[in-house]
């Protein structure tokens, strides 16, 4: 394939990519990206063995650019995917700076003996 071909097909699977991503519910979110954090794991594992083989200087510029970018987009998916995580646990209760949570103070360990 000529260089023009493989652009268009990069162009049009960036805004397919969008539109799909787009239309996503939030509360399949977390599962999705979990999917595409494997996906992107194995993308990574692509890149390292084609870097690794690659004799030509310019392929293995592309190569570790392209290990750059799958490890950048491995770590961040799984940042997100604990970030939304961190959104359906229980919030612990913190007392105000000061203030001491009633079974800790003095005259409650008195009044109970």
């Amino acid at each position: 394939m000529d260089g023009i071909a493989l652009l268009t097909i990069t162009v049009l699977a960036v805004f397919v990519g969008f539109e799909v991503v787009s239309k996503v519910s939030s509360t399949l979110h977390t599962p999705l990206m979990s999917g595409a954090n494997a996906i992107h794991g194995i993308i990574l594992v692509g890149a390292i063995i084609v870097a690794g083989q690659a004799s030509d200087p310019w392929v293995l510029a592309v190569a570790l650019l392209a290990v750059v970018l799958a490890t950048a987009n491995l770590v961040g998916g799984f940042v997100v995917t604990d970030r939304m995580l961190e959104m359906f646990r229980g919030r612990k209760r913190v007392a105000p700076p000061g203030r001491e949570p009633e079974a800790l103070k003095p005259e409650a360990k008195e009044g109970t003996r």
